[in-house]
């Protein structure tokens, strides 16, 4: 090998590689609707292919997963045992996840989904959401109402077997102040009283909540748990779960 030939090898064994390729820039979060209402600011938007829901500026839900959402209404039908059609309340319709969960179950009777934004339930009956919810919202079991949580719990109406809440990021992390009485000893009295006797309670938070285990306990549940939910980041999403006694 000539020495033009073994400065050309040479150069090439110390050539730096190639930069890797450029990662395609991620597209903005496109707003597709924003209401005011009397709760404060809600809004839909797509963002990397999916539907999130903000409300007051406070991230709420998207349409990654919905692997918790589902494990809400899940897990509360596994504590009702053999139990013939249950009724189950829905609190806060969101994306979807646990109303479909409910339908596609053949064991749940009355199915309730009480939901205080106005504009929630036209994305679902008429806007981008619609597609994720369409059989099961189509299902005779199912009932949308536009409510807000608290006041339609303390109604004197027809008790449920389950109560399933996603209102909030967690007892600890509202959405708005006034979500707070969910979580006091009056909401919680509430909650218990809408019961049937061995009903359950079950509450979805993004994290786990010592002082609302001590409250359930406080307020007459009793085989108070949580179950975890493992996410991509960060702390898992957390199901609190509690019975009424029999």
């Amino acid at each position: 090998m000539g020495k033009d030939e073994d400065m050309d090898a040479e150069a090439a064994a110390t050539k730096a590689p190639p930069p890797p390729p450029r990662a395609a820039p991620r597209s903005p979060a496109v707003v597709l609707d924003r209401r005011t209402g009397p709760h404060g600011e809600v809004v839909l938007r797509e963002h990397g292919g999916l539907l999130q829901i903000i409300a007051n500026g406070c991230f709420l839900m998207d349409t990654s997963d919905g692997r918790s959402e589902r494990l809400l209404v899940t897990a509360a039908l596994a504590e009702l045992d053999d139990r013939a059609a249950p009724a189950v309340l829905i609190g806060g319709l969101g994306v979807g996840f646990s109303l479909a969960e409910a339908a596609a179950e053949e064991r749940w009777g009355r199915i309730t989904v009480v939901e205080r934004e106005e504009a929630v339930l036209d994305w679902h009956r008429a806007g981008p959401l619609g597609i994720l919810t369409a059989d099961a919202r189509a299902d005779h079991r199912t009932r949308l109402v536009h409510a807000d949580l608290g006041a339609h719990l303390r109604e004197r109406g027809e008790p449920y077997d389950a109560l399933c809440l996603d209102v909030d990021n967690g007892p600890e992390w509202t959405v708005t102040e006034d979500n707070d009485g969910l979580y006091s000893p009056s909401g919680l009295a509430s909650a218990h009283a809408r019961l049937r006797p061995g009903g359950v309670l079950a509450v979805w938070s993004a994290q786990p909540s010592t002082a609302f285990g001590t409250a359930l306990r406080n307020a007459g549940f009793h085989l108070v748990r949580t179950r975890e939910v493992p996410v991509a980041r960060g702390v898992p999403d957390v199901i609190h779960l509690a019975r009424r006694s029999p």
